[in-house]
């Protein structure tokens, strides 16, 4: 006979929290010290931001990163570097957060959804030819929870069809394809320091890019359409001030320092889960090929099967792990494309064709991961120890026993 599961009253099969985020004094009195000092904006009183810039530039094996409010914008400001104009199409998958196509909409472009790889939850490359029509201008691949997309077939496509390609990167700060920073391998990649992000201020986030123009065209758009050497009444661009500020700057290159050892601990702890959870029938962990030199686990992901758990639904099996004390989620809810801003095409202003129906779009593979499959264990949890891990494993065989009696 099993043991009462948690939810019912049960003792936690993981007994320890995980906080989030992970600071100490240095942080502290880091930003105590920019607020004691009255500098607190950006360009004008300090160098924090410029400092942090030139330190993830280095850590992301870019030539240049500029920050900005948040990772959205961060998007939208690299979309408009790349040049595209209305009506333009850009490729994006449909199992991602809203941003990745809601600032294509705010490009005046259009998103094309191309679904998901079944083993990996990235966009499958498989499909995306299928998808380019003459109005395609670039693909946004998405490292999905931090896993690595493939870029080498992603880049060769954008290579024949000339097409611009911008890393969604806001889950993968430090992971690496190949011994390259995820961000780093397109012509422009887009990271977030949203609260919930393996490197955070909070809010913020940041474009890196090893082409000069790009980052020109990005540093301006983020400062109000200025450009380096010019007036500080001179706009040449159709930009806002999109500028962070000397705190978060200075939380943020404090946080930095622990970014790497944090990534080799997620990578070390996601290897290991692969192992325990892999020969439990109706679970079965995210591919990860040997491309995929780091990965940060923003989300270990798993695909759960409910007839081997009694055909307890997702949502019902989610609860239950959660009770055991594992930090997870059901992840979303619905694709993209099945968003009320979708199905309503509630575009306002913007410059998307009429002819444009998503409510004819269907992508099975996202489909299934939002209502069935994909289990998510946040990356808070994937830095504990090894028997925590140990933890996650007993409590998927307590839920697993307890539901087959």
């Amino acid at each position: 006979m099993s043991q009462l599961l948690a939810i019912d009253g049960g003792e936690k099969s993981v007994k320890r929290n995980f906080p989030w985020p992970i600071f100490d004094e240095q942080e502290v009195q880091a930003v105590s010290e920019i607020i004691a000092s009255g500098k607190w904006g950006n360009p004008d009183c300090g160098d924090e931001v410029e400092k942090f810039e030139k330190e993830f530039a280095a850590f992301s094996g870019s030539k240049y990163a500029v920050s900005c409010v948040n990772g959205s914008v961060s998007l939208r400001l690299a979309l408009i570097a790349c040049g595209v104009k209305p009506g333009d199409e850009v490729i994006v998958p449909p199992y991602t957060f809203i941003a990745t196509a809601s600032t294509v909409i705010e490009c005046n472009c259009v998103p094309v959804f191309v679904d998901i790889h079944p083993d990996t939850y990235n966009l499958d490359h498989t499909k995306i030819e299928a998808a380019i029509t003459s109005r395609t201008r670039a693909i946004i691949p998405v490292h999905f929870g931090g896993l690595a997309c493939d870029m080498d077939a992603i880049l060769d496509i954008a290579k024949r069809h000339n097409l611009r390609v911008i890393e969604d990167a806001a889950h993968a700060h430090g992971a690496e394809y190949k011994g390259k920073k995820l961000g780093s391998i397109g012509d422009a990649g887009s990271f977030s320091f949203q609260s919930s992000k393996n490197l955070t201020a909070g809010e913020g986030g940041i474009v890196v890019t090893d082409d000069d123009d790009l980052y020109a065209m990005v540093n301006s758009l983020r400062n109000v359409g200025r450009v380096e050497g010019g007036q500080w009444y001179d706009h040449y661009n159709p930009g806002c001030n999109y500028r962070i500020t000397q705190m978060q700057a200075v939380l943020l290159s404090h946080q930095l320092k622990r970014l790497q050892t944090q990534t080799e601990k997620r990578n070390e702890n996601g290897l290991y889960l692969n192992q325990l959870l892999k020969n439990i029938e109706g679970i079965l962990p995210l591919t990860r090929s040997d491309e995929i030199t780091m990965h940060c686990y923003h989300i270990y992901i798993f695909k759960y099967d409910a007839s081997k758990f009694g055909n307890t639904p997702k949502d019902k099996f989610v609860e239950m792990l959660a009770a055991e004390g594992v930090p997870c989620f059901k992840g979303y809810l619905h694709p993209l494309y099945k968003q009320p801003l979708f199905q309503n095409k509630n575009f306002m202003c913007y410059a998307i064709p009429e002819t444009v129906d998503y409510r004819a779009v269907i992508c099975p593979v996202a489909e299934a991961a939002c209502n069935t499959n994909a289990v998510w264990i946040l990356q808070n949890g994937m830095l504990g120890e090894r028997e925590d891990m140990d933890g996650f494993l007993n409590a998927v065989l307590k839920i697993q026993r307890a539901v087959a009696e």
